[in-house]
């Protein structure tokens, strides 16, 4: 005998409200850059947002080194294993992962892009990298810029400055550099005497940031842009017996960047806000799976916080250390 229809909703409804029936959780996968204090920063706002959330989240391996060639791999066999409703990644180039992306949502995975973006990162308008739900990050190019006024201030705004950056085909060190470089222009007693890439490796910051100061005499302040080109500049800097002479803005609010600061070794620490990047990724994403309806913004830019030596023991500023 055929149930009929309103049989079958009322066994349905039933069925729902048994104990131990329980609705698939969604499913989402965080692809970070590389490992350092940043992502595992990020990672710690992804996991308490998705705990609330109430979604199964995974955690893809952490690459050793920046660079598709190391993400790629891992984020093919992450994403094969998990089958993510939602994947939650920093594309290491704007170029090379349009096309693995692209390959994951086509099989019907939401993407959104958190601190680095993919193309130019304007999703907004037809393109081959428009797929992406959002990017969340910051706005590196005006941080950029921001970090050359403050610079300017400490040299009195006249002199050589130095650029120690990472990866050029990564979107955020692309908008820092064309910011600063921009921001140096303003002033014109200020010249930018070169920009470096040391591709993530601190050591190599250190050296190059030494070669430079070596070539250029009277450099009288640095800029880092991310963890790992600022935390080997400053170090050039104090081996160099030019800590106070040469001042120093780094980008990345850093357990050592912090340290530096308070013992006069930095100037100036920019802190993004990694921890609540994650956090809007898993909100904006959940939102938009459990209804198609919902409009995600295209991008969704938390703002940046500074320390300074006058503030980096304030109590309300400890929530913007990286941990």
């Amino acid at each position: 005998m055929k149930k009929s229809p309103f049989i079958l909703a009322i066994l349905m409804i039933a069925l729902v409200a048994m104990p131990g029936f329980s609705q698939a959780k969604l499913k989402v996968l965080f692809m970070p850059g590389v490992a350092d204090p940043f992502y595992f920063t990020m990672e710690k706002g992804i996991r308490a947002a998705a705990a609330k959330a109430g979604v199964d989240l995974s955690v893809a391996e952490y690459p050793k080194a920046w660079g598709p060639e190391y993400q790629v791999p891992i984020l093919q066999a992450a994403v094969a294993r998990q089958r993510p409703d939602l994947l939650l990644i920093a594309p290491t180039s704007t170029d090379a992962l349009k096309a693995p992306l692209k390959a994951i949502y086509d099989k019907g995975t939401e993407i959104i892009t958190v601190d680095t973006f993919i193309g130019d990162g304007d999703y907004s308008k037809a393109s081959d990298y428009s797929f992406p739900l959002s990017y969340i990050g910051s706005d590196n190019e005006l941080g950029g810029r921001q970090m050359a006024e403050h610079l300017a201030k400490l040299v009195g705004e006249t002199g050589k400055v130095f650029c120690e950056a990472t990866n050029p085909d990564a979107s955020s060190v692309q908008g820092r550099v064309k910011g600063f470089t921009a921001g140096v222009a303003e002033y014109p007693n200020m010249t930018l005497a070169g920009v470096e890439w040391c591709q993530d490796v601190q050591q190599k910051a250190q050296e190059q940031t030494l070669a430079a100061l070596q070539k250029n005499k009277d450099i009288v302040g640095i800029f880092g842009t991310n963890v790992f080109s600022a935390q080997g500049a400053y170090q050039a800097v104090v081996n160099a017996g030019l800590t106070g002479a040469v001042k120093i803005c780094s980008w990345d609010a850093t357990l050592e960047l912090i340290g530096a600061l308070k013992k006069g070794q930095v100037d100036l620490v920019l802190a993004q806000k990694p921890g609540e990047m994650g956090s809007l990724a898993i909100e904006w994403g959940v939102k938009y799976l459990k209804d198609n309806s919902v409009q995600v913004p295209k991008k969704i830019i938390p703002g940046f916080e500074f320390f300074t030596r006058e503030n980096v023991n304030d109590p309300a500023m400890q929530q913007f250390i990286y941990q």
